[in-house]
């Protein structure tokens, strides 16, 4: 049952969905993956925003999916509602903080799932559970009805086993979606810290797709990145802290951990951050000036052991939060038992371009 907090199992005619459980849906509470929330949720009295055209197309719900706490985590641990299991190897992380969206979809529970991203919490748990996942452009899917882990970064977008089922996913999300053409052109940006089995199973794959390669350098990555912990940590607090002064001690101890680090954010800080977007999107704007699509690894490990240190997940991802970009985990083949993933990233409002690009090379390395 650790996939599910809720399971619904709604009646309808089209695809079968997991909702993750920060997602209101009526006549159900929302836990956000926590016991000092849950304890005192009511049934949500409404939909949440994005999930109109969900109905409207008949998709049948069959649950509120598990999650790592808050959303505010990596790994998909949860000690209060227990942990889903990762179909590839249940002793490694399912991945957060939409871990019970990605098992779902990877165990065939569920066609779709919906998941939200603030620093990688679609990204993260498809890369470890080895299925697809879509961060959408910041602000093209409502949110409103969704519990906030930092506004300014939080989206909502699709995932499933494959890249058809992800643009399946988008459609019901926004009718009409549909994939693009692929891009002829990829920029490969190299990130320190990655395992080198990672690194070549990416570039592996970008052959296999007989996409040309450019290499392309991000001298403000780790600027961004700080920004982007800045302004997450502050908005978490804002969102959260009366949460936390409820029953601190009720919560996991990663998540009141990073409340509290949220606590000390100076507002001059957070402020200077937010204005550092507007830098970083014009580096990455020189960047798509260049190239259309920019590649990288979604982790820069594979999928870590369930009793090892908790690894930082953020590292990979959450620059592409700050700047608002859309981006799509993919997994691709090591040669190993566990696959490697590949992160496509665009400028705004190019997820049908990602997903034309994601499927050519899903294509390819399944031949």
């Amino acid at each position: 049952m650790a996939t599910w907090i809720l399971r619904l199992d709604e009646p309808g005619p089209g695809p079968r969905v997991a909702i993750k459980d920060l997602i209101d849906v009526a006549g159900a509470p929302t836990t956000a993956g926590c016991r000092v929330l849950a304890d005192v949720a009511e049934p949500a009295g409404a939909d949440a925003a994005c999930l109109a055209p969900l109905r409207a197309a008949g998709a049948a719900i069959v649950g509120k999916a598990n999650l790592h706490e808050l959303a505010c985590g990596g790994t998909g641990i949860n000690p209060h509602f227990g942990t889903p299991v990762n179909p590839l190897d249940p002793t490694r992380i399912p991945g957060g903080s939409s871990s019970g969206s990605a098992v779902a979809v990877a165990t065939g529970e569920a066609d779709v799932a919906l998941g939200t991203d603030t620093a990688g919490s679609i990204r993260t748990p498809s890369a470890c559970c080895g299925t697809v996942g879509l961060k959408t452009t910041w602000g093209r899917v409502p949110t409103e009805g969704v519990w906030p882990l930092a506004p300014s970064l939080d989206v909502v977008g699709p995932m499933a086993r494959d890249v058809a089922g992800v643009v399946a996913g988008m459609a019901l999300l926004e009718p009409g979606f549909g994939a693009a053409p692929a891009a002829a052109v990829v920029g490969r940006v190299r990130l320190p810290g990655v395992d080198p089995a990672v690194d070549a199973a990416v570039d592996a794959a970008l052959a296999a797709a007989e996409l040309e390669v450019v290499e392309v350098a991000l001298p403000g990555w780790d600027a961004a990145g700080q920004a982007g912990w800045t302004v997450m940590f502050h908005e978490v607090w804002r969102v959260d802290h009366h949460l936390y002064e409820a029953g601190a001690d009720r919560l996991g101890a990663d998540v009141r951990d990073r409340l509290e680090q949220g606590r000390t954010v100076p507002e001059a800080a957070y402020r200077a951050a937010l204005a550092h977007r507007a830098v970083w999107r014009d580096e990455l704007a020189d960047a798509f000036a260049r190239v259309p699509v920019l590649a990288w690894p979604t982790l820069g490990f594979l999928a870590p052991a369930l009793d090892g240190p908790p690894p930082d997940t953020r590292r990979t991802n959450l620059p592409v939060n700050l700047a608002g970009h859309p981006a799509l985990a993919l997994p691709v083949p090591t040669g190993g038992p566990l696959p490697a993933s590949v992160q496509l990233v665009g400028p705004d409002g190019n997820e049908a371009l990602l997903c034309g690009t994601a499927a050519r090379i899903e294509a390819a390395v399944a031949r």
